[in-house]
């Protein structure tokens, strides 16, 4: 069984989805779990792009100690110089340097010649390995550009002392048999006296991301990049679970493995939806909820007389499971810790303590906490801005279908209480806490979503915000009553954003 590394880029392309926008302290909570998932390489960031940027590649880097951590830079000194800054405490640095090579990217993008462009990539490559022990290269738009110039500028990566080469699909473009022919043919022509590791980069605008990093496997590739949940630019990148999985299910036929800790992968996905508020679709393949879902008659009587003919991964595997949690009011500290452990955390003592008073609230009101609830209330209390909390909430009909609310908002000692209408409450309610927090965003998403089944479920409502900068917030808020959770998420997207424009 050869192995194939996963090069997760969650964090780098999957932080450009549009309305998608992590903070510094969400990036590294998805490093350290993506570290537990298994995940051989993360690109961390794009280091040159903005101050958040760099932190957080910084960040990252002192934080995990299994993973290789990449910066992504082009093919630019300044960029190479950040990266090698933002990279200096990582204990397996890597280096990402890019520069186009399709005939409609050098001309109207670079404003480039093709010798110009070759040019440059020696002369940055060689620059990067100055610095970096391990340089990798990607032609970006690779699938558009003519074979010919394609090889002489991997040729040159090479030779300038590149030893990683990934093969991007930018927009998507390429199919199967003509991106695993693009890694037989590099593979066959292109001359080092070292191993050269070929890596696979796809986008989904065509729907066949995944299928094309499959083919890049099959033809050599010995390493694929893509994202938790598929989430990037446009129409999204390969998603590393079907990746995993495929190659889990499927290994009498591709003979390869990874890393992956596949029990892991239903947590990696659920927490990347949260922090990125991006909806899993139900029929998405892996860990989507209809996944393990058996509705038709025909199917429900073959799957109960043996599960093996309808199912081919079994939910266990990736961890889902229906089980619940026997945990109630009456349940003490040390039983609340266990199965937080058991789930994967661990706190210090005086959060363990916070987490358990939340829990109790919840316990008074809901007769059974599960799984699903425990991890929701870890999240929901892990706000970067936990001096603003939501104090009381009151709504009251005012007149011709307007809704009054008044909300408080406690800032550490301070308490703040205001009221606003709207044209229903949960406007009603924002109206309030932009009254409170002097502020004036503009609402571009709100979601909400059960947590469980059942009518005493957990809301989880997600929102995004944009200032007049075009700059994008995301907030999530998580309680029993839904009212409360959109107030949370409101009020924890404003407070971000405000610190963030109060920190430029």
């Amino acid at each position: 069984m050869r192995k194939v590394q996963l090069f997760d880029t969650t964090l780098r392309d999957g932080d450009q989805t549009p309305g998608v926008n992590f903070n510094i302290q969400e990036k590294v909570q998805i490093a350290r779990q993506l570290e537990r998932w298994g995940i051989d390489a993360i690109e961390a960031g794009f280091p040159v792009a903005s101050p958040g940027d760099f932190e957080a590649v910084r960040e990252i880097a002192n934080s995990v100690e299994k993973m290789r951590v990449v910066g992504l830079a082009r093919c630019q000194k300044k960029d190479i110089d950040r990266a090698y800054e933002a990279l200096k405490g990582a204990k397996l640095p890597q280096i990402h340097v890019f520069i186009a090579t399709s005939p409609v990217h050098m001309e109207y993008k670079l404003k480039m010649t093709p010798d110009e462009v070759l040019e440059s990539i020696a002369e940055h490559v060689s620059y990067a390995k100055e610095k970096f022990e391990l340089v990798q290269f990607s032609p970006e738009d690779a699938t558009r550009t003519e074979p010919e110039f394609l090889r002489i500028a991997i040729q040159t990566a090479v030779d300038a002392g590149a030893r990683i080469i990934n093969i991007p699909d930018t927009v998507g473009y390429s199919n199967p048999n003509e991106y695993g022919a693009i890694f037989r043919k590099l593979k066959k022509e292109i001359v080092c006296d070292e191993e050269i590791i070929y890596s696979s980069h796809c986008h989904d605008d065509l729907g066949m991301a995944t299928a094309n990093a499959l083919a890049a496997i099959e033809n050599g590739a010995s390493r694929v990049e893509g994202t938790v949940n598929g989430i990037g630019e446009r129409a999204g990148n390969t998603a590393l679970e079907e990746i995993a999985l495929a190659l889990y299910i499927r290994k009498d036929y591709y003979e390869a493995q990874t890393k992956i800790v596949l029990n892991e992968t239903k947590k990696t996905s659920d927490l990347v939806s949260r922090l990125s508020g991006v909806a899993v679709p139900r029929n998405k393949a892996v860990v989507g909820s209809n996944a393990y879902a058996h509705e038709s008659g025909i199917h429900q009587d073959g799957f109960l007389k043996n599960p093996n003919t309808y199912e081919i991964i079994t939910p266990t595997l990736v961890g889902v499971s229906d089980s619940s949690l026997p945990l109630g009011k009456l349940s003490g500290r040390h039983a609340f810790k266990a199965r937080l452990e058991k789930l994967g955390y661990t706190f210090p003592d005086e959060q363990i303590a916070k987490f358990f008073k939340s829990f109790k609230v919840l316990a008074d009101k809901k007769r059974e906490i599960t799984d699903q609830d425990l991890i929701a209330l870890i999240h929901g209390n892990q706000s970067e801005n936990p001096e603003y909390t939501i104090g009381q909430l009151q709504l009251q009909y005012v007149s011709d279908g307007y809704q009054g609310a008044i909300a408080t908002v406690n800032h550490g000692e301070v308490q703040v209480t205001d009221s606003a209408v709207g044209g229903g409450s949960i406007q009603a309610i924002y109206n309030t806490i932009d009254r409170i927090m002097k502020s004036h965003y503009k609402l571009t998403q709100y979601r909400i979503q059960a947590i469980t089944g059942g009518e005493d479920a957990q809301a989880e409502v997600h929102v995004s915000i944009q200032n007049d900068d075009g700059q994008l917030m995301n907030g999530v808020g998580i309680d029993f009553d839904v009212l409360q959770a959109s107030a949370k998420a409101y009020l924890e997207a404003v407070a971000n954003l405000k610190a963030m424009e109060g920190n430029e």
